[in-house]
């Protein structure tokens, strides 16, 4: 059974950094592409970032909002998922997920091609 289990989220200040990780089980975890989501109250989930390490290559995917702030990271050996963020804003404030599904030859950033997800970890800026 595929689970995802999120942490490190909490409340920071603007400008202030977080790292979450996602420990993923039941899944021959380097097969799949691992992602980063976050759902705001009363918006949409959004992909925020999203990578897949082949045996040459890696592919990543952040969203314009985060690039250059938000570092997503993989260890394989250990079946980890990690998002570094760094200068956080307000507008970060979010529940994030983590999610995977089955690499298919590029890295989607539309969280309904995902099948199995994490149960969230909340981040709150404050400005």
């Amino acid at each position: 059974q595929v689970q995802l289990v999120e942490s490190g989220g909490g409340s920071v200040q603007a400008g202030g950094s977080l790292r979450l990780s996602c420990a993923a089980s039941g899944y021959s975890y380097s097969s799949y592409c691992m992602g980063w989501f976050r759902q705001a109250p009363g918006k949409e989930r959004e992909g925020v970032a999203v990578i897949y390490t082949g045996s040459s290559s890696t592919y990543t995917y952040y969203a314009d909002s985060v690039k250059g702030r938000f570092t997503i990271s993989r260890d394989n050996a250990r079946n980890t998922l990690y998002l570094q963020m760094n200068s956080l804003k307000p507008e970060d404030t979010a529940m994030y997920y983590c999610a995977a599904r089955l690499w298919v030859g590029y890295v989607p950033s539309d969280p309904r091609q995902y099948n199995y997800w994490g149960q969230g970890t909340q981040v709150t800026v404050s400005s």
